[in-house]
């Protein structure tokens, strides 16, 4: 409501004339400015150094709300008597009519309310100390920059609070803002008590107001709600004048009639503030009007006031340090210029100020952020960082909060109890221990829930979430502290702390059945194709050698050294001496065949290398398979898994395992994600405990996080953890997004972690009996069942040599048979020959020295 004031010049010495016309509304006794106008000249009255020698009187007339035509009699009846300037009215449709008025005779008219330019840009004769439209619209959108919104709705009530919000509503094409426009109900409403019943209340809402008054609003009702309120003020209240005449005007106002405006009593709105700087304006424009007359002006003539541009100038020119700042006019359309907004936002620990009359408290729960000029646009103010760095504790004292979980061994599990247990007895685990850490750090209490659909959280195809991921994004719960893990895709909708526990997935498995080894198992140290080629080795190098052998002089020699004119010489390297070399070499005990030839000795050098190499591998190799239980696991990672379809795999169904899968982009994972969607109904589970079910009793996988197979395989012996881990991730503490607690709540986590208390918790929860039989892996004592085949070898051999004997045997002797036949025949032949010639035949000697040449003497030597 404004009023129109009309401040005469009067031929009357040190006497200026007011009148004031204002609006008033059904509700309301007396119009607000109606009263600023009179608090105003008051103390000018009281101030004798602002304009000496001079006395404001005033003549106080009132109108109806919305009647042009009343105000435009008005109007004229006080142009008559002599007008230096005109205030108001307040609607537009009555300021049409004044300003048209005004513009014709040459009258500044002062108004105080925000005026759209459409009805202003043609108007010569008139000053607005409303801050700028363009300036407030770019103020708000600085805002909606300043704090990183990106969706956000706009709730006008008329079309005038649309208009203020032009350059917001420009912005999504710049700024990539999502902007939804909702219209109000016509009618008196209390918005923030609608608010509050519908639970926006919380600190997962961000309102903002565009209106200057939120400073006088009744505030402390939501004061501890955690609600974000943010919103400009126009009023320097840290300014010790402005701050002495509030205190003044709430000393009046409290001694007055109560009005229902919805506004703080004894509280100063800004239109009251703006108000008293436009009298003071007056008063300053008029101290430097020197010789200006004032004339009787009459709305049928149409003859304007001689002095109006004059005085219009002066009222441009002046400057003034009032209740809304400094206070400076372009003179060229007349509008506020170099304005400063206190950008301001409810806070918890309202501060008390008492008044200099000890009538009133002021209660500030409204922390002063940043400064908003018109020129250079937002500044974070000092003051506001100093507020900022109060203790992480302030906002979560003394709050209770819903905690949505989710039943999981060890984090979460149902307390056994003979008693029946309420509330948050009724779980322990590990997340609950954590829950109950963080809890003493920030100062809260909670109420833990379990989330109502059992699952940790998905997105389906058509976008929705479910499970905790959904109750956070609802606003259902507060904090979800659980097993739940930080992806990428939650990120997106809900808050993280930071990881409290670090992980993979992996695969579990029933542990395989033990093989011991058999009686064959010292063949196990080298493959068989290593056997097989060692074979192939000494075989080639027996028969390189032999050749070798052949061929260089170094390796043949006299076996009669004492007859050199002997022509017989031999070589040790026959095939047979050969293959024995290699094999003497093999087994570590070499031969009585020395080579003597350069190039037989590097055969036997490098074959005595490879030899070397091939006994300690084997050596090294040997205790551990022969006393070292192995494991015959059909599987042995992930990519035997895609392999095969025999065994069945799969993870928790809208769990992050299976999110992994899904939007995985690498080959193998694709492969697996498509294996277990083709089954969704066998492969994907509806928990951890059915998935365990399942690989106790059927020949399933399970893809799970390392840390619960870590768990269940402590207390499970025939579990075990097959391959490393496929990725790494970490499990953190979700909270809605934007929510005031995640950034408390990482720094608690943090401190913990310091503490070495997480340690400690995972230690309690995580230790098990154990599986004795695996707690020592020394090795065993060696059985006929390790080496039985040793044995087995060194019988075969000794059973071989005796029948390779017997052949030796019989093969001599009917050598020997045939030789002994052979020299009988012989014999006789030469007896006879003896005879006929009349010798005789006395001694082998001389019978071996006439056989020295033939087939015969070999055999009859061995004779």
């Amino acid at each position: 409501i404004f009023p129109l004031v009309y401040i005469l010049r009067v031929p009357v010495p040190g006497l200026l004339r007011c009148c004031g016309i204002f609006e008033t509304r059904e509700s309301e006794l007396v119009s607000m400015d109606e009263l600023a106008f009179k608090f105003a000249v008051n103390n000018i009255n009281r101030n004798k150094t602002l304009i000496p020698n001079t006395t404001l009187t005033y003549d106080i007339q009132r109108i109806n709300l919305f009647d042009g035509f009343e105000a435009s009699r008005r109007v004229c009846d006080q142009l008559a008597l002599g007008v230096v300037a005109v205030f108001g009215p307040s609607h537009s449709s009555s300021v049409s009519a004044v300003q048209s008025i005004c513009n014709a005779l040459e009258v500044p008219h002062i108004q105080t309310r925000w005026k759209h330019p459409s009805v202003d840009n043609k108007d010569t004769f008139f000053i607005n100390l409303y801050p700028e439209y363009t300036a407030i619209a770019r103020a708000i959108l600085d805002v909606v920059t300043f704090f990183k919104w990106r969706k956000l709705t706009v709730v006008y009530e008329d079309s005038t609070g649309l208009m203020r919000m032009q350059e917001l509503i420009k912005a999504p094409a710049k700024f990539n803002l999502k902007i939804k426009i909702r219209q109000l109900t016509p009618g008196n409403q209390d918005l923030l008590k609608q608010l509050s019943s519908m639970g926006m209340m919380t600190e997962y809402y961000h309102f903002f107001f565009t209106t200057l008054d939120l400073f006088a609003l009744d505030l402390e009702p939501y004061r501890y709600s955690g609600v974000n309120m943010t919103g400009f003020r126009l009023l320097n209240v840290d300014d010790p004048w402005v701050a002495s005449t509030m205190d003044k005007w709430a000393m009046e106002r409290l001694q007055g009639p109560k009005q229902e405006s919805g506004l703080m009593d004894g509280i100063m709105t800004t239109d009251a503030a703006l108000m008293y700087d436009a009298v003071f304006m007056v008063a300053v424009a008029s101290q430097r009007a020197t010789q200006m007359t004032v004339s009787s002006l009459q709305c049928h003539r149409h003859k304007p006031w001689r002095f109006g541009p004059r005085f219009m100038n002066l009222f441009k020119e002046a400057q003034w340090n009032g209740l809304t700042g400094h206070i400076v006019l372009n003179k060229t359309d007349g509008l506020r210029r170099d304005f400063d907004l206190d950008i301001i936002s409810l806070k918890e620990d309202g501060t008390a100020r008492v008044s200099l009359y000890q009538c009133h408290v002021w209660f500030k729960p409204l922390l002063f952020i940043a400064v908003w000029n018109s020129y250079r646009g937002m500044n974070l103010t000092e003051k506001s960082s100093r507020d900022k760095n109060n203790n992480v504790t302030d906002s979560l004292a003394n709050r209770t909060l819903i905690v949505t979980t989710i039943l999981e061994n060890p984090y979460v599990m149902q307390k056994k109890s003979d008693k029946e247990l309420i509330g948050n007895d009724r779980f322990e685990g590990y997340c609950l221990d954590l829950l109950k850490e963080l809890s003493n750090i920030l100062g809260f209490t909670y109420e833990v829930r379990l989330v109502a659909d059992g699952k940790y959280g998905a997105q389906n195809d058509k976008g929705e979430w479910n499970g905790m991921v959904r109750e956070l994004i609802d606003h259902v719960a507060d904090l979800a502290v659980a097993p739940l893990t930080i992806t990428y895709v939650r990120e997106k909708v809900i808050d993280f702390s930071k990881p409290f526990m670090t992980l993979g997935i992996s695969i579990l498995y029933r542990k395989p059945n033990g093989t011991n080894p058999g009686v064959f198992s010292f063949l196990n140290p080298l493959s068989p194709d290593i056997w097989m080629y060692v074979l192939l080795a000494c075989t080639g190098v027996s028969c390189v050698l032999f050749v070798i052998a052949r061929f260089t002089p170094y390796e043949w020699y006299n076996p009669h050294p004492c007859n050199p004119s002997s022509t017989l010489i031999q070589n040790n390297f026959t095939l047979l001496n050969s293959f024995w070399f290699g094999v003497g070499a093999l087994m570590r005990q070499g031969s009585e065949l020395m080579p003597k030839a350069l190039s037989t000795r590097i055969v036997g050098g490098i074959w005595w290398f490879f030899t070397l190499i091939i006994i300690s591998s084997y050596t090294a190799n040997l205790a551990a398979f022969l006393t070292v239980e192995r494991m015959d696991a059909p599987i042995d990672s992930a990519d035997d898994l895609a392999k095969q379809t025999r065994i069945e795999y799969g993870a928790v169904r809208d769990g992050s395992t299976m999110t992994f899968f899904k939007k995985s982009k690498i080959s193998t994972y694709e492969k697996m994600w498509a294996f277990m969607s083709s089954r969704k109904n066998t492969a994907l589970v509806k928990n951890n405990r059915e998935g365990i079910t399942r690989v106790l009793t059927t020949d399933y996988a399970m893809l799970m996080e390392s840390t619960s197979i870590e768990y269940i395989s402590q207390r499970n012996c025939n579990l075990t953890q097959i391959g490393g881990l496929i990725d790494s991730k970490g499990y953190g503490v979700g909270t809605p997004i934007g929510s005031p607690y995640r950034d408390k709540v990482t720094i608690a986590i943090l401190q913990l972690q310091e503490e070495g208390k997480l340690h400690m918790m995972k230690e309690k929860w995580w230790r098990g009996n154990g599986c004795p039989e695996e707690d020592n892996k020394e090795a065993n004592a060696l059985g006929v069942e390790n080496i039985g085949g040793i044995f087995i070898v060194l019988a075969a051999g000794l059973v071989l040599s005796v029948f390779v004997a017997i052949g030796e045997f019989i093969y001599k002797a009917r050598r020997n048979a045939d030789i002994e036949e052979a020299f009988c025949f012989f014999y006789g032949v030469q007896s006879r020959q003896f005879q006929r010639r009349g010798s005789t035949f006395s001694s082998g000697t001389s019978l071996s020295t006439d056989l020295e040449s033939g087939r015969g003497e070999g055999s009859l030597h061995a004779i």
